[in-house]
């Protein structure tokens, strides 16, 4: 792993997305858009009570602290490895002194800064606007960082073990479509998870997708105890370590068998 050249690389891509970067904002508001409605349905439903033990303010709460969330860990590049694969990409990338994860990452990292550059401060004022009622303590806080940073690792590498396998189908990407549909689903987007119904909360605590968004920001915002903490990071690291192997297998299979002309 060549560090430092994977520090300038990160650093050439983020120039490059900063010279367009109302391009990117006007993708980051559209991703904004859903999590928002979501806001205003379960705020209203809720009105001067609540619904499910959840206020109105703890409603807009939630939803703040899921657009930050869902931002952070998005793996936008996950979509392109697939057509990299296909169309003879991967030829230049496995020629430079790193690891082709690389690119991925510095697209990761330079994604990331852009949006927060537009998604921090229009989140600031819908915070104003909408008054949430988040009360976060020190423990909450600091167990919210490994959450987050686990929750982006575990989605970007769940994607991208998805992503590979286009070395041996042409369509990998409708998988990854199926992983975007479960994590609306299953992580708290709809709803928060203990809101969800029957089988569809069983579903959420079991499979990985939670613990791609759902999970920090239930830590953040409160509702889980200690047990409840510790349990979800439990599963986090294990879906973590699954997602890792499976990757791992995967791009070693298939760069043995890739083969293109072009790139």
């Amino acid at each position: 792993m060549n560090l430092r050249g994977g520090w300038a690389l990160i650093k050439k891509t983020w120039l490059s997305w900063v010279q367009h970067r109302s391009f990117f904002f006007l993708l980051a508001f559209g991703w904004m858009i859903p999590p928002l409605i979501y806001l205003f349905v379960w705020s209203t439903a809720a009105g001067g009570g609540t619904v499910s033990g959840f206020s109105r303010g703890q409603f807009v709460a939630y939803y703040l602290v899921l657009i930050l969330v869902n931002q952070l860990t998005y793996s936008q590049t996950n979509w392109t490895v697939g057509d990299v694969i296909r169309y003879g990409g991967m030829n230049s990338l496995l020629l430079r002194p790193l690891s082709p994860v690389f690119d991925a990452l510095s697209s990761e990292v330079a994604g990331k800064v852009v949006y927060m550059l537009f998604i921090v401060p229009v989140t600031a004022i819908l915070a104003l606007l909408l008054r949430p009622e988040l009360h976060v303590t020190l423990h909450n806080g600091l167990a919210f960082i490994p959450a987050l940073a686990f929750a982006w690792a575990l989605r970007f590498f769940w994607g991208y073990w998805l992503a590979l396998l286009a070395f041996w189908a042409t369509r990998a990407d409708a998988l990854l479509a199926l992983q975007d549909a479960l994590i609306f689903l299953l992580a708290g987007q709809v709803a928060p998870t203990a809101l969800l119904p029957g089988i569809l909360h069983q579903a959420a605590t079991w499979l990985p997708f939670r613990y791609m968004v759902g999970f920090p920001v239930e830590v953040l915002t409160g509702q889980l105890d200690a047990a409840g903490i510790l349990t979800g990071f439990a599963f986090q690291l294990s879906w973590l370590a699954i997602a890792l192997a499976l990757f791992g297998v995967l791009w070693r299979m298939g760069v043995k068998r890739y083969s293109a002309v072009g790139g």
